[in-house]
Formats: C-alpha cells, structure tokens, sequence
C-alpha cells in the first residue's frame, strides 16, 4: 500500500491532470425484472417478436418467461401475485371469470384472435383426413377435443348448442394441452378438436389432418374473434407504472412489427411452439391488434364474445368490457 501510494503522490501535475480527464466508467444500470406467463400459441407471436428483437432490453426490462400448456394456468399465476403479466394470447374470457371474482385486478391492452374479413385464422374445427366430420352437427355421439379450462369448454359448448346438440348429452368434450391435439385427432383418441393456431397448420402440414371448418368462431360469434388479451396486472401497474408503461411500449412495437413483417419474422417460431422449422412457411398468420389501435370494433368484438360467457353460464353476472380495457390515465 505505501509503495503504490508514494507512486501516485510522486506522479507528475500533467500525468494527475491526463488521468482526471479521463470519463469514470458508467455503471451498469440494473434492469426492472418483469415476470411474464405464456402459451405457445399463434397468439402470443408478438411477444416472440418483443424477445427476439430484444425490445424489452431496449426499454431497461430483464424477462423473466413461465410458459404455461393451458389458458388457466396463466390467469391463476396473475391472480396469485406470481406473474406481473400476461402475453398476448391469454385467455380473454378466464380474464374477465377472475376480474368479477377478484375486482380490479387485471387490465387489457392488447387482442389477438382472427377472422374472415382480415384472412386471418385464428381458431379451426381439425379433423382426420378421412373424417365424415364438416361441421359441429356431426358430433352426435363423438367427441370433441378443446384446450384445458373453462374459456373453450364454454366455447365448445356453444358452438355444439348452435348447431342444434345437447352439449352434455351429444358430445363428449375432452380436454387437451396444445402439443397433444393432432396426435389425438390422428390416432383416433377423439373424433375432431377446436384448436387455435399453430394446431391446425401443423395437422395441414403433417398431411393426415385438416380444418373441417375455419375460422367457426368468427362466423358464430364476431368477425373477428379475439380469443386471447394481453394483460397486465393493477398490482404491476400500481407499483412500477414507469415498468409497465414500457413494458406496454415494448408489446405494442412488437405487435406493429409482427403485423407488418410476418413473414420475414415467423423464423423464430420453432423456438416457441410446436411448427417446425420445415412447417414454417404454412404456418397461419394471426391477428394482433396493439393497445395503441384498438378501436370500437375490436371492443365490440370482445364484449359480444363475453356476452356469450354470460349466456353460457360461466360468467354469473353482466359485465362491460370499456372499464376493462388500460386507459393512459392508469399509466401515469
């Protein structure tokens, strides 16, 4: 220690002079941590975008990401405190179940879904190659295959009731995670399912399964459909509003790009989802509408969509989707 500081005491005025000239270096600022919950559907596509592109890095945000196989468990990791936020592509009717069970604590700020008018697919009625199965009439006495909780057994239900079945007395409806749904139309372990995308351009791709039907929930119930929100919790939004402000930037940019530039940009999607690398190409493309364009048509959409919930009995009491929705107010 006495060497060294002889040496510097001994230093000449122009060498302390050089030396103090010199930039400190910059510490390193420490990213806000951002727990995010997500299925590997079509949907959440903007949030593979926001991740490749680092978009969230960008903005000071460190993603913490918890994929999850069914709708639910993603709507239960935010009522439990363990998420900060949906991906696009949560489901929007398990949304607002939990909103009326636990008020305020969600909002919304972004749609995912697809429809006839925008050629875009978002959901199919798959079947095997050699099904006699066109439409939901035919599932008398067969079974049914959906994703796991209540948001597409209500769906599945509706749509078997509309077509003139008893959907607890017709048709038997399975519930499967998305990695499973073609397989089991293909063996043979249910008789058709009502998947979201990627499912129904992988059965295209495998050659042994098709779409019977597509986009059925764009013609029964709004076209377009959104099936799937982004969301945030009030918690987050309390708490760090400058976070989730950015972390809303960062999905909304993502969104545009997405929209803009599928093609060039659905290469990353092996690495999230089941398509692979030699599916890519067929592979549907969905419908993102960004929080920043969501205009009455895409909010008419989804309350007639809740409508729906209502009418089915999973949802107990009305519930209107304007309040529902993030506002800049709740940001600042």
């Amino acid at each position: 220690m006495t060497t060294r500081r002889n040496f510097v005491l001994g230093a000449g005025a122009a060498t302390l002079a050089a030396a103090s000239s010199f930039p400190r270096p910059l510490r390193a600022q420490p990213k806000e941590k951002v727990v995010v919950s997500w299925l590997p559907i079509m949907q959440s596509f903007a949030y593979y975008v926001a991740l490749e592109q680092k978009l969230f890095e960008k903005r000071g945000i460190e993603i913490e990401s918890v994929r999850f196989q069914a709708p639910n468990q993603i709507i239960d990791s935010l009522v439990s405190g363990r998420a900060d936020a949906g991906a696009p592509g949560a489901a929007a009717g398990i949304a607002v179940i939990a909103e009326t069970q636990f008020p305020g604590t969600f909002k919304v700020f972004g749609l995912q879904g697809g429809g006839i008018k925008v050629n875009r697919i978002n959901d199919a009625l798959i079947v095997a190659n050699n099904s006699p199965i066109a439409t939901f009439a035919d599932l008398k006495g067969k079974s049914l295959g959906h994703l796991p909780g209540i948001q597409w057994r209500t769906l599945s239900r509706y749509m078997v009731r509309k077509a003139g079945l008893d959907p607890d007395k017709d048709v038997r409806l399975v519930e499967l995670a998305v990695g499973l749904q073609v397989q089991a139309v293909i063996a043979g372990t249910v008789d058709a399912t009502l998947s979201l995308e990627p499912v129904g351009s992988i059965a295209v791709a495998l050659g042994e399964a098709k779409r019977a039907i597509t986009n059925p929930m764009s013609m029964a119930v709004y076209d377009p459909f959104y099936s799937g929100v982004s969301l945030l919790t009030t918690k987050f939004i309390t708490e760090r509003p400058k976070v989730a402000k950015a972390f809303v930037e960062a999905l909304d940019e993502a969104t545009i790009m997405a929209e803009k530039n599928y093609t060039s940009l659905r290469t990353i999607l092996p690495a999230y989802t089941a398509v692979k690398p030699d599916q890519v190409a067929i592979v549907a493309q969905p419908y993102l509408r960004p929080w920043a364009e969501l205009n009455e048509t895409d909010l008419t959409s989804y309350q007639t969509f809740v409508n729906v919930f209502r009418s089915e009995g999973a949802l107990k009491q009305d519930f209107d989707i304007k309040p529902f929705i993030l506002k800049p107010s709740d940001l600042s």
